[in-house]
């Protein structure tokens, strides 16, 4: 069977696709799957064996001047329309992805209208799917594949599909080592750096040492001010997302926040901690056999702002984070290091 996955963006969506995919691939012997996604998130679906072809788009650019991109869009959608599928299923919902699915060759299947975020999206589906809203994005994915391809699965058992072997260890860095992910995109999403600082010393004290990412240069700049004067910390060179999954594929343990690459770090299977205070872990937090959600026991938490507003005293910013100090969060993750087994 071959099967025509359409999922863009963003780049926790995306991985939150993956264990839909173990899934199908266990109840369905020989199963196969293209992949349209969004070009920065391309090295993604290409983590899962079972994956064959990734078609890529640029929507977030197209959209702003599809003139000038008209000879990408048309190469495009000459990809989409390529092949004949058996099923194509839209797992995002959206009227952008059901528009993609419009375009490709097969029976579409996708969110019904209760079940979507966007009801219009539905309208392009022939067969439309109902899935209750109020659980985890993951488990919502789970039900739709297995609805559209008729199987069963057992919700306990989660894989993203992901193997260490596939995942070559980097020879660059110093085990044992630990990653921290700092950057995310609102201002109430980050911990605050004096925390990070802190637990940086921490984790080098214990014999570690711990590896910052960044994908921006306002982040490679707070990277630099967090390591600074400590020997054992370091700035990873910008790296793309196959080459950070391989750094967190063998870490020893992370610590995140909300953020794409917490999530990818829950699908790789190591012992990872992610931090929650202006968003919530109710319905679309990390998920894994080794990951923790931490959510802060705050009054205001979780607000969905950007921004924190809390106008009490405080000794931090964003104030909730005082609930999830540095100390509390190394013990955490020693626990899960101490305990876990790791499997990729």
């Amino acid at each position: 069977m071959k099967v025509l996955v359409v999922k863009t963006s963003s780049m926790g969506d995306v991985i939150h696709t993956l264990p839909a995919l173990t899934d199908a691939t266990n109840a369905i012997p020989g199963i196969l799957f293209d992949w349209v996604v969004e070009s920065a998130f391309k090295d993604v679906p290409y983590m899962h064996p079972n994956v064959n072809r990734v078609i890529v788009v640029s929507i977030r650019k197209w959209r702003k001047n599809p003139f000038k991109y008209l000879s990408e869009i048309r190469a495009s959608i000459q990809e989409i329309k390529k092949e004949q599928y058996d099923v194509v299923i839209d797992a995002q919902g959206l009227i952008k992805s059901a528009l993609i699915s419009c375009l490709a060759n097969g029976k579409k299947y996708g969110l019904s209208k209760i079940s979507s975020r966007e009801p219009l999206a539905s309208l392009a589906y022939q067969h439309k799917i109902d899935v209750p809203k109020g659980q985890h994005a993951i488990n919502r994915v789970r039900q739709l594949f297995a609805k559209s391809l008729g199987y069963d699965f057992v919700v306990e058992e989660l894989s993203y599909g992901l193997r260490k072997e596939d995942f070559l260890e980097p020879t660059s860095l110093k085990a044992p080592y630990l990653v921290f992910l700092h950057g995310t995109t609102w201002a109430s999403k980050h911990w605050p750096n004096e925390y990070w600082r802190e637990l940086i010393t921490l984790a080098t004290s214990q014999g570690f040492t711990v590896y910052l990412p960044w994908g921006s240069e306002q982040e490679k700049m707070r990277a630099d001010k967090l390591t600074n004067n400590i020997e054992q910390a370091h700035v990873l060179p910008q790296s793309s997302i196959k080459q950070l999954a391989a750094t967190l594929m063998h870490a020893h343990g992370v610590v995140g926040v909300d953020s794409g690459l917490a999530h990818l770090a829950a699908a790789c299977g190591v012992p990872a901690i992610t931090l929650y205070g202006a968003t919530s872990t109710e319905l679309t937090s990390t998920m894994g056999n080794n990951n923790q959600a931490l959510q802060t026991d705050f009054a205001c938490s979780p607000c969905m702002k950007k921004d924190c507003s809390y106008s009490g005293t405080s000794s931090v910013t964003p104030a909730c984070y005082e609930m999830l100090p540095p100390e509390w969060v190394w013990a955490k993750l020693g626990t899960m290091m101490s305990g876990a087994s790791i499997n990729g």
